[in-house]
């Protein structure tokens, strides 16, 4: 028997949630076969099995959060699949017998439901007639409330997701998880019956009860500020929340600003989408910006490094992150080595990565191992702004908008020149105020010069 453990998916990893389950306890499970879909603190990723055999017991329900190497399953021989109550609860939560009944029930059994139990309750008190209770939305038999004393739903943070996007109430399901929990496929099953959001509620019976908890995703009573939703933060936006608040307390922060004039950029990228085929990627500024970073990054190692455990690391791979916005939160996919790669290259790379940032399927090995970032704001006409440097590196670059303003020329005479402002955010403890200014002069050399970039 060996056990399978809560895996580190990414650097930053400390712990992960269950999401799905895709084998169910008597399974067979080959060696690097799709196990389980897990969230962690950057992306949703599908985990390999690292061992071969039956799938004989499920530790880690739907919905749970454990530490990373905290058991998760356990694969041995057929004839050591855990029956009965002893922790194999996920087992049978994935059973497609429970799945279809919707009940919580162990191993085949089913716990009581309101067919068996009407009938009892009709022979001991005929008279008066109850009126028929109603079903909740999405459940079928009875299982324990997925509404805590609290008022707050029981759901695992995917079922939360998917009934957020779609409008769905949750407060009117019945979970098929344990103890209740709403799960995915609670939530996939009112979808697909068409239910609403909210849920119409069934004719009143008798005067309206007293006032209960406010449908949404969780909420407080009325304030001066009105009605207060509470909305719980998913891994990746705690993560996010977790290092910014570190990086502004613990690195500090000096801003070093500057103007950029791109006016012969502009010109060469002119020229560039007028010989491009169709259907040919064309280089964006940001991406001139990355590659002007990135060589810039080769030559000055400090601006390269990071402050770890009291010490500098200067790193021989130059990997700049691009700041990506996603649905609520803020992430970084990185361009790897991308002082070697030519611009058409960056650009490919840059489009692909925000795509899959965007569709959700970025993966943690694309989120880990920058060592630059560039955050760019500029397409929001946000002329300057101050970045918080993504910890441990040693900078960040904020980028703004660009814009054509007048330029006194040295002549004397008023140009028409393209400019972008820029701010460079630089740890103290690496960087010093000479150290970043350098740096972003040869930054603004390569982009003033943009045949540079090519070379």
């Amino acid at each position: 028997m060996v056990d399978l453990v809560m895996p580190r998916l990414s650097d930053s990893m400390e712990e992960g949630t269950v999401l799905r389950w895709l084998k169910s306890v008597g399974d067979e499970v080959a060696l690097g076969e799709e196990l389980v879909e897990i969230e962690t603190d950057k992306a949703n990723m599908v985990y390999e099995a690292d061992a071969a055999g039956t799938l004989i017991e499920i530790l880690a329900q739907e919905g749970e959060t454990l530490p990373v190497g905290e058991p998760i399953a356990r694969v041995g021989d057929a004839s050591e699949v855990v029956e009965g109550d002893g922790g194999g609860g996920a087992s049978r939560q994935h059973a497609p017998s429970t799945e279809e009944q919707g009940a919580n029930g162990s191993d085949g059994a089913t716990l009581p439901g309101p067919a068996p139990s009407a009938a009892p309750a009709a022979q001991a008190a005929p008279s008066p007639p109850a009126a028929p209770s109603p079903t909740p939305t999405g459940g079928g038999a009875h299982s324990p409330t997925a509404v805590g004393g609290d008022g707050r739903v029981k759901a695992s943070p995917l079922a939360k997701r998917i009934a957020r996007d779609r409008g769905l109430d949750l407060h009117g399901l019945t979970g098929s998880g344990p103890s209740g929990r709403i799960v995915k496929a609670d939530v996939e099953k009112a979808l697909a019956a068409g239910v609403a959001a909210p849920a119409a509620a069934p004719a009143p019976a008798a005067p309206a009860a007293p006032p209960g908890p406010t449908p949404g995703v969780s909420e407080r009573p009325e304030t001066a500020k009105g009605r207060v939703e509470l909305v719980e933060l998913t891994k990746l936006q705690q993560t996010v929340a977790r290092r910014m608040a570190e990086s502004k307390a613990t690195a500090p922060h000096f801003y070093l600003q500057a103007e950029f004039d791109l006016t012969a950029a502009v010109e060469g990228r002119n020229r560039l989408k007028a010989m491009a085929k169709e259907g040919e990627t064309v280089p964006t500024f940001n991406d001139m910006i990355v590659k002007a970073c990135a060589l810039a990054l080769r030559e000055h190692p400090r601006a390269n490094g990071a402050y770890r455990d009291g010490r500098i690391e200067l790193y021989s791979r130059v990997n700049v992150g691009v700041a990506v916005a996603a649905q609520d939160a803020l992430v970084v996919p990185t361009v790897f080595d991308a002082d070697r790669k030519g611009l058409r290259q960056i650009s490919a790379e840059t489009r692909a990565l925000t795509a899959r940032v965007r569709d959700g399927s970025i993966t943690p090995p694309e989120l880990s191992g920058g060592t630059f970032t560039v955050s760019n704001l500029g397409m929001y006409g946000i002329s300057n702004f101050q970045a918080v440097i993504n910890t441990p590196q040693a900078g960040i670059l904020a980028i703004g908008a660009l814009a054509a303003k007048p330029v006194v020329t040295d002549s004397g005479a008023i140009e028409s020149r393209q400019l972008m402002g820029v701010t460079l955010a630089c740890d103290h403890r690496i960087l010093y105020g000479a150290d970043g200014a350098i740096f972003l002069a040869r930054v603004r050399e390569l982009l003033e010069e943009p045949l540079a970039l090519a070379l």
